[in-house]
């Protein structure tokens, strides 16, 4: 049996996000958050752990009260246990990486599941930074996963052939998309998810950002809207125009 910690994120669904046109900056009121993709996948792991070998999985996210979404989705999966971390809305890996170690450092885990990167900010210095404050081995990027006599053992895609690794116990793992298929909770399991334990937790970080965003609009896109109803003219005409004999 293992206790497992699994870390995932929630980021603004930019897939209903609308621009201004008469600014053409883009529309972030109200947009909804949702569960990151490879925070799927790293909930889908986890909760594979522990069916096939025994245990307990425990979510921690980020967020206030919004975040209670993504922590029942994440129940609903099949994580046993959500603790939310309120208070902190920077995008700092340093920070983030020392909050997360410190929480975790007061806890029994065997392993720490997460995805190699978030789809918002994409530095994938977080698992890495973690591991390091928590001393312990980090396994990354894995397109498999398998435990074994108190070990974990990877597989990870190389340039010419995957690698296989291993690492004692404690360890931290990142995953990648290709590892698994994240299921998708029935109803019953949904409705169970209100039933589990979930609780927010109040952090107090007082730190400056160090980012200041100057301009953030959509590019103008000015297109001509010609149709070509003569299949062969419009190639025709397409081809000059990528050949560049058209501006």
């Amino acid at each position: 049996m293992y206790n497992i910690i699994v870390c995932f994120k929630q980021i603004l669904d930019i897939d209903q996000m609308k621009v201004d046109e008469s600014t053409q900056e883009p529309i972030l009121k109200n947009l909804p958050y949702r569960l990151e993709d490879l925070s799927k996948n790293a909930i889908e792991e986890a909760v594979r752990i522990k069916e096939k070998y025994g245990g307990k999985v425990i979510g921690i996210t980020y967020g206030g009260d919004q975040a209670t979404l993504a922590m029942k989705e994440a129940l609903a999966m099949g994580v046993d246990e959500g603790i939310i971390l309120k208070g902190y809305k920077e995008n700092n890996p340093e920070i983030t990486s020392d909050v997360l170690a410190k929480k975790i450092s007061g806890m029994q885990y065997d392993i720490i599941i997460m995805g190699n990167q978030s789809a918002d900010s994409y530095t994938g210095l977080v698992p890495g930074k973690v591991a390091r404050k928590l001393s312990i081995p980090l396994v990354g990027n894995a397109i498999k996963l398998e435990m074994a006599d108190r070990r974990v053992r990877i597989t990870r895609t190389g340039e010419e052939k995957n690698l296989v690794l291993e690492s004692n116990l404690p360890a931290l793992v990142t995953v990648e998309q290709e590892i698994n298929e994240p299921r998708l909770p029935p109803l019953i399991q949904i409705m169970a998810a209100g039933r589990k334990p979930m609780k927010i937790e109040e952090i107090q970080v007082n730190v400056k950002s160090t980012k200041k965003v100057i301009w953030n609009r959509a590019p103008k896109s000015e297109r001509k809207r010609i149709v070509f109803e003569d299949v062969d003219k419009g190639v025709a005409e397409i081809s000059k125009v990528l050949k560049g004999e058209v501006k």
